[in-house]
């Protein structure tokens, strides 16, 4: 995959990894936040309103900022990151390189910020923790948020957010606008998910995109982790026993602008899975050429539906609950208290008191940890 006339890319690594000409960001988006972009793209003048906006928010400082302050990556400043970038652009096909800062900070991160031009930005704990393979997924991801357009469209959240503490005062103002900003935080949240699937895509290596994960979960000791068992928490967290369960999850979540690192780590996988992502890696994908022709009503059909099926997939109590209701099952008073209390379905029959007893030492075993576990994640 070695192409030295590719000129706006240069050299990239040896490696052979398949390369994506042309592709379109719709390729690997997450359902819902390829049908918010498709909508999104369609507003005639929508990205020149908001390009106008930027005025607004510290974009030129940061530039500054980034660039007297951090390290910029480029052939005579971390030459290895600057490889993995211009990789990353020339797999994906994204014609111009977004400049690249390193900036000190212990904090694992990433990001990709900027309006006109998309500025890539990771910091030294994060180098510092990740090893070539995995660091190549994380500017994979980053070029992905680039090639998809988020940094103009995550602007809104960030000059909602803004306009929110500015209009507290203002009754019901702050409300009506926190409550769009809840929405799009659910779409920040899946356009990680979106990103995580172009990181996989440049590195092509499914273990190294878990470690990574694995790592900014729970630092580098790798000797002490495990993939198989990370996946599994996310699973037991999903299950996680009743409906009050289910409900400090919405609370836990609604906040974080990234789902929890173990549930994009098992999103990453399950998406490698499916045919979607062999057929990319046939090459046989969406070209960008044809956005302009993509319906919008396509988009959001694809989306309900994705909601739907991971609705009747789910292993959530809450989840589980409205696939029965939109089942049409009965006694939901039955169900409602049953899943409430961890209760298996009541007292019926000779066998329930034996059940009842089971089930209840169960709940107080669920109860007795509850507390502890959202202490960290509300501080």
């Amino acid at each position: 995959m070695t192409d030295g006339s590719h000129e706006s890319h240069g050299q990239v690594p040896s490696r052979q990894r398949r390369r994506f000409p042309g592709i379109s960001s719709r390729a690997y988006e997450h359902p819902a936040d390829r049908s918010a972009l498709v909508a999104l793209r369609k507003l005639s003048g929508f990205d020149t309103v908001f390009k106008a906006l930027s005025g607004l928010l510290p974009e030129r400082s940061l530039r500054l900022l980034f660039l007297s302050d951090s390290v910029r990556v480029s052939d005579a400043q971390f030459t290895h990151l600057n490889d993995m970038l211009r990789d990353a652009c020339y797999i994906l096909d994204l014609e111009k390189v977004p400049p690249m800062y390193v900036s000190q900070n212990p904090q694992p991160n990433a990001m990709c910020i900027g309006l006109d031009e998309p500025i890539i930005v990771v910091t030294t704990g994060l180098v510092e923790l990740l090893d070539e393979e995995e660091m190549r997924a994380v500017v994979g991801h980053e070029v992905g948020h680039a090639l998809s357009g988020h940094a103009v469209y995550r602007t809104i959240l960030l000059f909602l957010t803004n306009l929110a503490l500015k209009v507290a005062w203002i009754p019901l103002g702050n409300v009506a606008i926190m409550a769009i900003v809840t929405a799009l935080r659910e779409w920040f949240r899946k356009s990680e998910l979106s990103a995580d699937r172009a990181g996989l895509l440049v590195g092509q290596d499914l273990r190294a995109s878990m470690r990574g994960l694995m790592k900014i979960a729970g630092g580098n000791h790798l000797h002490e982790m495990n993939v198989d068992a990370f996946l599994a928490q996310a699973d037991e967290y999903e299950k996680a026993g009743d409906l009050r369960d289910s409900v400090l999850k919405i609370l836990n979540v609604l906040p974080r602008s990234h789902p929890f690192t173990t549930v994009r780590a098992a999103e990453l996988k399950k998406w490698s899975e499916t045919r979607d992502y062999q057929r990319i890696m046939d090459g046989h994908y969406p070209r960008r050429d044809e956005d302009k022709d993509t319906s919008v009503t396509d988009a959001f059909k694809e989306s309900a539906s994705h909601y739907a099926d991971s609705v009747r997939s789910s292993k959530d109590p809450l989840m589980k609950l409205v696939g029965d209701i939109a089942g049409g099952a009965g006694d939901l008073g039955g169900k409602l208290r049953d899943k409430f209390t961890g209760a298996a379905g009541g007292a019926k029959g000779p066998g329930a008191g034996g059940g009842d007893a089971t089930d209840g030492s169960q709940q107080s075993r669920r109860e007795g940890p509850e507390g502890p576990a959202a202490s960290p994640a509300g501080s």
